[in-house]
């Protein structure tokens, strides 16, 4: 029979690395196809469709040549070549033998085809995000999974669809590969994370910016530190604001969206925290610069910081991997009733447990059942003798409460993480709007509350309720006086909220 190829490809080496190379490009056409076929593509598919599979195909190729290389070796050394195998097939064993092989082969060719199918399937879990890489993402991961976003899938955020994006998540990737084989990953994960797709291709997939608008009513429930955990809430009217003149004023919070307006700014610190310029350019065509008076570099030094255009995540940067602070989860666990807010002083004991530093989580967990018996023992012996079962269930909730949110071997908690949305623990809206930023014609950011937000109710525990329909000034739980109108809150709360 007539050979297609020169006889010295002929060889079990040559046929090896053929069938090898051959079975890798069946495989990465059918999985090309697949994708192509899928609604929603997947961006982690190509870490085989283009890396390991990729890699069999090369290889399957390098053994080839390789066997072309020593049969011509053989034959200027005056070798015979090696024969083939062949296959008589008047021969029964023969005959049986190439039955097995070819059913076997079948059965080969489908598990291959089941098997990247299901590599398909995993690289598109949250899992394969999460835990491939557990040591490090334990906690990003943990708090995800308790996040608004826990069914949104890590790569529809953090990749989206299309290749340029997945082509730079592939080399932002391979740093972090490194990074994790060889111990290299900082403890805990900077952020904000360098080159993050723009929010309007990932974000605004879901959030329609153009259907933001009016307002959201929103009510809070606090206790205060003391023995009988005093409780006083707060009902806001939040001015939601939007950008689209069809469905309302294009006012309040959304009004920094790129509809209408745009905001670009130059941060001086990785974190985005301290933002001494920022330029704001109105829909009608004027532009107005502010600077941060209080700021003390000088033009040149302004004009080497990078410039940033404003988009979603600069306030809602903790979007999905939130850290909370333990003072509002000891708060709403209270209001809640998880955690009797009976027990005396279970507020502080709570909050100061949480914030008391360990080495490792099975230490702390253990720890905070030590820390907080021993407390009541101590200083309420009636109290554990009587309602031991609400003491026994306040320090599963706080044990809760930390295993979401604390990772000492990571250092990871809300402290490492300050969160843009509010003002209460961080800066801000107060990075901005602090009265210190002035324009050349001497427009001030106002740092005006009832420009974000309206107070329409507030009540103490025994106190009657204070309450207007246009808005009441905000009374601080304790007595600092008007400290509250001039400072930031974060410079006390971010350390203890009340």
């Amino acid at each position: 029979m007539r050979r297609l190829l020169p006889s010295s490809f002929y060889n079990m080496r040559s046929l090896l690395g053929a069938g090898i190379s051959g079975l890798s490009l069946s495989l990465i056409i059918f999985l090309f196809v697949l994708e192509a076929m899928s609604e929603h593509p997947k961006p982690y598919m190509g870490i085989i469709t283009l890396i390991i599979l990729p890699g069999f195909l090369v290889a399957g190729v390098v053994m080839i040549a390789w066997g072309v290389m020593r049969v011509h070796k053989r034959r200027r050394r005056g070798q015979e070549d090696k024969p083939l195998l062949t296959i008589d097939f008047n021969n029964p064993r023969h005959r049986l033998a190439f039955t097995l092989t070819s059913f076997g082969t079948m059965f080969f060719l489908g598990l291959s085809a089941f098997g990247s199918y299901k590599a398909y399937e995993f690289t598109d879990s949250d899992q394969f995000c999460g835990e491939m890489c557990h040591s490090v993402m334990s906690p990003e991961y943990t708090a995800y999974q308790f996040s608004p976003h826990a069914r949104v899938g890590c790569a529809q955020c953090h990749i989206g669809e299309g290749a340029e994006w997945f082509v730079k998540a592939k080399i932002s990737g391979s740093y972090q590969v490194y990074s994790v084989l060889f111990n290299k990953y900082s403890r805990p994960i900077q952020t904000p994370i360098e080159n993050l797709r723009p929010a309007q291709q990932t974000c605004e997939q879901c959030h329609w910016p153009k259907h933001f608008f009016s307002e959201k009513q929103r009510k809070w429930t606090y206790f205060l530190s003391d023995e009988k955990n005093t409780k006083w809430d707060l009902n806001l009217l939040i001015h939601i604001g939007g950008g689209n003149n069809e469905e309302g004023p294009t006012s309040g919070i959304h009004w920094h969206m790129n509809i209408s307006n745009r905001i670009d700014y130059k941060p001086a610190d990785r974190r985005r925290q301290d933002i001494p310029w920022i330029r704001v350019k109105h829909g009608d065509g004027t532009v107005r610069v502010y600077r941060n008076k209080t700021s003390k570099l000088s033009d040149e030094q302004l004009a080497e910081l990078e410039e940033r255009r404003m988009d979603c995540i600069d306030c809602h940067n903790r979007p999905t991997h939130i850290y909370r602070h333990p003072a509002k989860s000891v708060n709403q666990e209270m209001s809640a009733g998880w955690i009797d807010p009976k027990i005396p002083f279970i507020k502080n004991v709570a909050v100061k447990t949480l914030e008391t530093p360990f080495r490792t989580k099975p230490d702390a967990l253990d720890s905070i059942r030590i820390l907080i018996t021993d407390f009541y023992q101590d200083h309420y012996p009636e109290f554990v003798k009587t309602d031991t079962g609400k003491i026994d269930r306040a320090i599963k909730e706080v044990q809760k409460i930390y295993n979401r949110n604390f990772f000492p071997e990571m250092g990871s908690s809300w402290k490492a993480y300050p969160d843009n949305i509010g003002h209460l623990t961080s800066l801000g809206c107060f990075r901005c709007h602090d009265g210190n930023h002035v324009s050349d014609d001497g427009k001030v950011l106002s740092r005006d509350c009832n420009v974000c937000h309206t107070i329409l109710a507030q009540k103490f525990e025994k106190e009657g309720l204070r309450i207007g329909l246009e808005g009441i000034e905000y009374r601080h739980p304790t007595d600092i006086g008007e400290e509250w109108k001039v400072k930031s809150c974060s410079e006390c709360h971010s350390e203890n909220l009340y």
